[in-house]
């Protein structure tokens, strides 16, 4: 099924304040089974990598808490137990937070969304021996993480391009379609260290976002689908049966991304959000506006 972009609607006081536009793509028993608008936009994945470039971590740590795993894979927004399991994971490493890559949010480098990554790749350069600058794009963990996502998504690592991400790694641009793909294969478990990363994130989706994250709020209303969010607009999320989709808002705007994939999931409750102003009074709605006749994926699933 091709359909025209979702359209995401914000309006204030009945009148239409903006309009962002989103183009999904829809992976079925391992072909692409809906295109809204463009399934072959190539764009950056920025965190939506974050489960793919766990798997090795997992791996390798058999013993890891789940937490900590989960963490790995989080873009978190530093709530006291997101912080507790990054300076676990650091311990875990013998690193400092002070070596960290990540930058600061939060004012600290601990309290960058990204940290649990940069935590989770500090382990596996202590365990390996790598080099420090793990940032590097010619450092063999970030020349392993090519590979794997490479290898996720079907495609060679030299016909991904990429650039590097707000945290300091690189990124990697694929289209909508290779990107779900990618997470069918992880909710299908046939990745190397799927199942635990998989398991992880299932278990413990407020770790991987938090009370304001959209693949929080959709992996706590479908139980069983795994979602991840990436800056720019981009959220992917796949369903037990390998299912997947993956979406981009083409202005990058994030508050548009839940609400397109809640349209396509069917979870009414998710695809219309209130808007508030500092006063915490409504004044407006954000929703989904497209010509899909239905959700993608049949609520049973």
């Amino acid at each position: 099924m091709r359909t025209d972009p979702i359209s995401v609607v914000v309006e204030r006081g009945g009148v239409v304040e903006s309009v962002h536009t989103a183009h999904a793509a829809v992976v079925r028993d391992r072909e692409l089974a809906g295109a809204v608008g463009d399934a072959g936009l190539v764009t950056f994945m920025r965190s939506a990598a974050k489960p793919f470039q766990a798997l090795a971590l997992a791996e390798e740590e058999p013993g890891l808490p789940s937490e900590e795993l989960a963490i790995a894979c989080a873009s978190h927004e530093a709530t006291p137990e997101q912080l507790r399991l990054v300076a676990s994971l650091l311990a875990r490493a013998g690193a400092r937070e002070d070596e960290l890559a990540c930058g600061e949010e939060h004012g600290s480098k601990s309290g960058h969304n990204c940290s649990g990554k940069h935590a989770g790749m500090l382990l596996r350069v202590r365990r390996h021996g790598w080099p420090p600058d793990y940032v590097d794009a010619g450092h063999p963990l970030q020349a392993e993480l090519l590979a794997t996502v490479a290898a996720a998504a079907g495609v060679s690592p030299g016909e991904i391009p990429t650039a590097v991400d707000g945290c300091g790694v690189p990124t990697f641009a694929l289209s909508l379609e290779a990107m779900a793909h990618a997470f069918a294969r992880l909710a299908r478990r046939e990745l190397p260290g799927s199942e635990p990363v998989v398991a992880a994130m299932l278990a413990h989706p407020d770790l991987v976002g938090g009370p304001q994250a959209a693949d929080t709020a959709i992996m706590r209303a479908r139980p069983g689908a795994v979602a991840k969010r990436g800056a720019e607009g981009v959220l992917c999320a796949a369903l037990p049966d390998g299912t997947a989709v993956a979406v981009k808002v083409v202005d990058g705007a994030n508050r548009a991304a839940g609400p397109a994939l809640a349209a396509l999931l069917g979870i009414q409750d998710l695809a219309e959000r209130p808007i508030f102003n500092s006063r915490c009074e409504q004044v407006g709605r954000l929703f989904p506006r497209s010509k899909i006749s239905g959700p993608l994926f049949p609520k049973a699933m």
